[in-house]
C-alpha cells in the first residue's frame, strides 16, 4: 500500500470506527441496556444542539470560552517555552530554579483555582490564569528536554564558524534544533489547554464548561453531551490548524 492511500484510508477507518461507536450507543439506548436519563441517545442530540443554537447559547459559551482559553494559551505557553529554552541552555539558571520547579511542578492547575478566585475574582482573568498554568509546564519540559538533547558536536560547528556567543548559539542552534520537540510540546499543550477550560470554568466563569455544569444540575444530559462533543470539535479544528502552521515551520527538514 502506498503512502498516498494509507494516508486517504486513515481517516475513512476514522469515520468508520466513530459510526460503530454511536451506532452502538444508540443501539444501547433503544434496546434499553442503558437508561435515557443517565446517557442521551445520540439522536437527541442534534434537536438539543439546534435549540442552543437558537438561542445564542452556543456560539456566546464557544466565544466566551475562546477568550480565556486563547489568552491562556497564548501566555503559558510563551512563558514555559522561554524558560525551559533557558533553563536547558544556562546551566546556572538551570540549577537556580531547579529547586522551584521541583515543588512547584507536582501542582495540577486545578489546584491553583482558589488563588485564582482570590487574587482575581469571579471573571476571565482567574480563568486564564489556571489555563496558563495548565499549560505551562507542559511546554517548559518539552522545550528544556528538546535543548538537552541537542548533539554537543553542533556547538562546535557552530563556534568554528563565529557563532560561539550565547546570542548567536541560541539563533543558529539551540531555535533551529530544539523546534521539533518545542512545537511537539506546543501541540499537547493544544488539548491540555481545553481540558483545563472546564475546570477553569468551575467558579462561575462563562463559558462551555459553565454551560455543561448548568445543564448537567438540571440532569440535562443532552445538552452535557453537545458541549463535550463541541470542545472536541474546537479541539480538533485548533490541532488541525496547528499542524499546517507545523508542517510550514519544519519544511526546512525536508
Amino acid at each position: 500500500m502506498t503512502m498516498r492511500h494509507s494516508a486517504l484510508l486513515r481517516p475513512l477507518l476514522g469515520a468508520v470506527g466513530l459510526g460503530v461507536l454511536f451506532g452502538m450507543w444508540e443501539a444501547a439506548i433503544r434496546l434499553g441496556w442503558v437508561p435515557s436519563g443517565l446517557l442521551p441517545a445520540p439522536t437527541s442530540l442534534g434537536p438539543a444542539w439546534l435549540g442552543e443554537v437558537r438561542s445564542g447559547a452556543w456560539t456566546q459559551a464557544i466565544c466566551d470560552s475562546l477568550t480565556h482559553y486563547l489568552t491562556g494559551l497564548l501566555a503559558g505557553s510563551v512563558l514555559g517555552t522561554l524558560l525551559g529554552l533557558l533553563c536547558g541552555t544556562v546551566p546556572l539558571l538551570d540549577g537556580l530554579l531547579s529547586g522551584v520547579v521541583r515543588v512547584l511542578r507536582p501542582i495540577p492547575g486545578l489546584a491553583w483555582v482558589p488563588f485564582a478566585i482570590l487574587w482575581f475574582g469571579l471573571n476571565t482573568a482567574g480563568a486564564t490564569f489556571v489555563i496558563a498554568v495548565s499549560v505551562f509546564w507542559i511546554n517548559f519540559y518539552a522545550a528544556y528536554g528538546a535543548v538537552q538533547s541537542i548533539d554537543p558536536d553542533l556547538y562546535e560547528v557552530a563556534a568554528s564558524f563565529g557563532h560561539g556567543g550565547f546570542w548567536a548559539r541560541l539563533r543558529t542552534v539551540v531555535i533551529p534544533a530544539s523546534a521539533p520537540g518545542v512545537l511537539a510540546g506546543l501541540r499537547t499543550g493544544l488539548g491540555q489547554a481545553w481540558m483545563s477550560v472546564v475546570a477553569a470554568e468551575l467558579f462561575g466563569v462563562p463559558g462551555i464548561g459553565a454551560r455543561m455544569m448548568q445543564a448537567s444540575s438540571l440532569l440535562a444530559t443532552d445538552l452535557v453531551v453537545v458541549y463535550m462533543l463541541t470542545m472536541a470539535l474546537l479541539y480538533a479544528l485548533t490541532d488541525t490548524l496547528f499542524m499546517l502552521v507545523r508542517r510550514r515551520l519544519l519544511g526546512w527538514q525536508g
